[in-house]
């Protein structure tokens, strides 16, 4: 019986270490840098530090680009509100005579219709501005 016994330990033994030699050889496969899921990690963790440092550099260029646009909004309001201020003393020019010097009730009594000149009500001139040269 004890025959028997060592037999089935030695053929146990046996068994288990050639189970142990086939996972060994699968597990090196498994995490080979080159082919396995060792390798897809290594990418993948390659990638991710690449991300991380393409987020960063966005996020600051971001954060300039924010400043400079509070920046020139701030201008803008203030040019708008010098421009609302012109357009509202030209309101208050009174369409006074020419000469200085002549009193209002030396015109005539009469009312005339004047007939006005489209080239001197113009209040906005266009001007094209001189290509800048871009270097």
């Amino acid at each position: 019986m004890e025959l028997i016994a060592d037999i089935l330990l030695i053929a146990g033994a046996i068994g288990a270490s050639v189970y142990c030699f086939v996972l060994a050889r699968r597990l090196n496969r498994f995490n080979n840098l080159e082919n396995g899921v060792g390798g897809a990690v290594a990418v993948l963790s390659a990638q991710v530090d690449d991300l991380t440092r393409t987020l960063a550099a966005a996020q600051s260029a971001s954060e300039s680009s924010h400043a400079v646009l509070a920046d020139l909004t701030t201008r803008a309001e203030t040019v708008s509100g010098r421009l609302e201020l012109m357009m509202a003393s030209m309101h208050d020019i009174s369409d006074a005579p020419e000469n200085k010097f002549e009193s209002p009730r030396a015109t005539s009594s009469a009312v005339q219709p004047t007939v006005s000149d489209p080239d001197k009500d113009v209040m906005f001139v266009r001007r094209d501005r001189p290509k800048q040269r871009s270097a």
